[in-house]
């Protein structure tokens, strides 16, 4: 059951079975193609705790981008003609705490956090979205961002129906192809994207209102500033009504429109806030929906792959007489990877590779296993300092496992290479790279290879890279014909990409009720960035070599942090270069750092004699997360008596301008088989769009936290994966989820933040915590049953 909770705040509009007010236009001043940042620049980022109040609003506004540039249907280029009035925030007092404490440094997230540094990245280019209305009336926004199930897509149609005054079904949002011209402003990740979108979509829906508004007033000889905007459509006093698309090549030659382009504010957004469905969920349900996998692109031929015995293993001997001469095979090619079938069908390909003979060499970690792996990341540590003579201290270690991806669909990559030129289609959160990298694969220009983005089936962070893609060029020169390439299960799992293995040391001193310092150092096996963030934080400003700092710890610097008072905080990041497959996964570094600290959080309330939530609330430095706490605490009712070896446990998060607490019961009567039984969810990630979209993702991360604690995770024998598929890869099933999940969105704040990743550390904790509490142990290393 997921109870969906709202709690009271004022609404963004009338209730949901009245129709639409239209809205009034207004006389615009001189359009002005560029506006600078000022103090009436609208603040786009979340609001923070009083004591961080100033300085993140005043660098928030110098990130905000308003300038935007619609089509109307011939492609008229125009910018945003006025800018929203700055929101405004009061800030929230502050709640006393049980007892004084040691006020804490801030971490460099809380001034400047990853998204914020990709949304100045993405600055120059932030204009060139494309918002095209044809004489159907049908307007099309060309979303430079990929749609993998996040509701991305749903989001984005909201915002353009509500500045337009369209309806939601009059919208469409297609995916861009690779846009070069985009530079660092296509890439999906970080929890970043509505982050980085809300301002720049509003902004050319309302500049695209404005310019068809103006082309009615010429029509009908009437100051446009009597006219009003609803369903599609602009309408007159006196009853007259144009259709969008009826206007739509006379708006698109209007330079300077006769009405403000503002977008709305909040108290005037009518779709902004309500909950409503997926508008692509009728297709998907369907089968209308087309991933790469159902692509009908003429003349590609299924293919697959025949990998190595292990991790980055080589091809030594190949024998494939017999393979080519069974039924439907077209070729048999030898690639880097490995060596590639091609047939009619796929049935018949997969046939043929198992019919291959190979020998193969071992791959450059092939000694290693799990254990080896472990040995050295501790290893990566240099040795805590001892401690002051009679300094009270808690240490810990912690490990967590290898998690691969495992996105629903599998990896497909169609690719059709010719001598002159390449097309490509797959699901890419990062078409720019992928469209360099296969061009230089190739020998051919960059303008010369096309990147078609395809809808995909999840991703988790693995389709930051284009693995398959990359494959499928190099498949179809050598063939010398279009083929669709599909990574098997086995395949993804064994030769994808997964979270790195880590391990932590953390180490806390206290006395007299204090916190008085707090180390965490972190080694992971290398996780590989190669996806293009290295060249987007150079373009913020980052100059990596100056600092003398790799690009994972810049990563690492931007996103972590611990938001309690815990007198001096210190985190270090290590890394263990291995040549495995690594990538970003949910939440990359704070999945596991920050559940750790939540872990610590519980055990140091224990030595000081302190209830968990109590501690955590009297030492968390944000305003707004106590808030999160204390609704979260409340609705779970922390604390109620619990059933021999049941317990509640807790866990909180802040990060991508959001907060986030999770409170789960569990059942742990049998410790060998622990269910999360209850879950209450409080979030705070400001200014809503679609209430539903968010508890998706908010209910998607609790699952990913109740799998990689007590269950999923990935063994590493001998240089190669263990597991093959969902069999052995315990991912959580109906069965592991719980019953009852409650969901609580506290009232807007400001302007959204990042949802897609911020669950997870939150989650994770909680179920740890539950399980240490109802047990009575201190579980170390996850998922438990590994």
């Amino acid at each position: 059951m997921l109870d969906r909770v709202r709690d009271p705040a004022p609404g963004p509009g009338p209730p949901r079975s009245a129709p639409p007010e239209p809205t009034p236009a207004r006389r615009a001043p001189a359009i002005s193609t560029s506006v600078a940042p000022s103090d009436s620049t609208r603040d786009t980022a979340a609001p923070t705790a009083p004591d961080r109040a100033t300085a993140s609003t005043g660098r928030r506004r110098f990130l905000t981008y308003l300038l935007a540039a619609p089509t109307l249907t011939i492609a008229a280029r125009a910018g945003l003609d006025a800018t929203a009035p700055a929101a405004t925030h009061a800030a929230e007092a502050e709640q006393g705490a049980a007892a004084p404490q040691l006020i804490g440094l801030p971490g460099i997230p809380d001034i400047l956090d990853l998204g914020d540094a990709l949304i100045v990245a993405g600055l120059p280019t932030a204009h060139l979205l494309v918002l095209e209305i044809a004489a159907d009336g049908r307007a099309a926004l060309h979303l430079p961002r990929l749609e993998v199930g996040q509701g991305l897509t749903t989001t984005v149609a909201m915002l353009v129906a509500d500045e337009l005054d369209a309806r939601l079904g009059d919208v469409d949002v297609p995916l861009s192809d690779g846009r070069p011209d985009l530079l660092f402003n296509q890439l999906t990740g970080a929890s970043n994207s509505v982050r980085s979108l809300y301002d720049p979509v509003r902004a050319v829906a309302a500049a695209a209102r404005a310019r068809l508004v103006t082309a009615a007033a010429r029509r009908w000889s009437l100051p446009a500033d009597t006219l009003r905007t609803a369903d599609s459509a602009v309408l007159a006093p006196d009853g007259r009504r144009a259709g969008y698309g009826e206007l739509a090549a006379a708006a698109a030659t209007i330079a300077v429109p006769a009405v403000p382009a503002t977008p709305k504010s909040p108290d005037q957004q009518r779709l902004v806030g309500r909950r409503t469905g997926r508008i692509d969920a009728r297709d998907m349900v369907t089968g209308r929906a087309k991933y790469a996998g159902d692509l009908a692109v003429p003349g590609a031929v299924p293919t697959v792959v025949a990998r190595p015995t292990t991790i980055n293993g080589t091809l030594r001997t190949l024998d494939a007489s017999a393979a080519r001469t069974m039924p439907g095979v077209l070729g048999v090619v030898q690639i880097p990877s490995g060596v590639a079938v091609l047939a009619e069908t796929f049935d018949q390909a997969l046939k043929a590779r198992d019919a291959l003979r190979t020998s193969w060499n071992p791959g450059p970690v092939a000694a290693l296993s799990d254990a080896d792996i472990r040995a050295r990341l501790r290893a990566a540590h240099a040795p805590f300092l001892v401690p002051p003579l009679l300094t009270q201290y808690v240490d810990a270690e912690f490990d967590f496992a290898f998690v691969n991806h495992a996105p629903m669909e599998v990896l497909t990559a169609v690719a059709d290479v010719r001598p002159n030129r390449a097309e490509v289609w797959f699901a890419s959160q990062t078409p720019i790279v992928a469209q360099q990298t296969i061009a230089a694969e190739l020998g051919l220009p960059q303008d010369a290879v096309t990147v078609h983005v395809v809808r995909g089936g999840g991703s988790f962070g693995r389709r930051l890279f284009f693995d398959a893609a990359l494959e499928a060029a190099r498949i179809s020169r050598a063939a010398g014909r279009p083929v669709k390439l599909m990574w098997t299960r086995n395949d993804d799992m064994r030769h994808g990409r997964m979270r790195p293995a880590s391990h932590h040391r953390v180490r806390a001193t206290y006395g007299l009720g204090q916190v008085l310092s707090y180390e965490h150092r972190v080694a992971t096996v290398q996780t590989d960035f190669r996806h293009g963030l290295g060249e987007a934080l150079t373009a913020a400003g980052f100059s990596l070599s100056v600092a003398g700092i790799s690009l994972a710890q810049a990563f690492f610097l931007l996103s972590e942090k611990n938001p309690y008072n815990v007198g001096i905080p210190t985190q270090l990041l290590a890394e263990v270069p291995l040549e495995m497959h690594t990538g970003s996964w949910r939440s990359v570094y704070s999945g596991t750092v920050r559940a750790a600290d939540e872990i610590m959080m519980d055990e140091l309330a224990r030595r000081l004699g302190q209830d968990p939530v109590a501690f955590r609330r009297a030492r968390l430095r944000d305003a707004g997360g106590r808030a999160v706490l204390d609704k979260v605490a409340q609705a779970g009712r922390w604390g109620r008596p619990m059933p021999a070896g049941q317990a509640q446990g807790i866990g909180y998060h802040d990060e991508n301008g959001g907060r986030v607490a999770y409170l789960v019961e569990l059942d742990a009567t049998d410790p060998r088989l622990p269910r999360v039984t209850r879950a209450v969810i409080a979030a705070d990630l400001g200014r809503v769009i679609n209430p539903s979209g968010l508890e998706a993702q908010l209910t998607g991360a609790l699952i990913d936290g109740i799998s990689v604690i007590l269950q999923a995770g990935n063994h590493i024998d001998h240089g190669a994966v263990r597991e093959g598929s969902f069999a052995d890869f315990r991912y959580a099933r109906q069965r592991h989820s719980p019953p009852s999940v409650e969901i609580h969105l506290l009232p807007p704040s400001g302007p959204p933040g990042g949802a897609g990743e911020l669950g997870v550390p939150a989650a994770s904790a909680a179920v740890a915590n539950a399980y240490a509490r109802a047990t009575g142990t201190a579980p170390r290393s996850f998922p438990l049953d590994f």
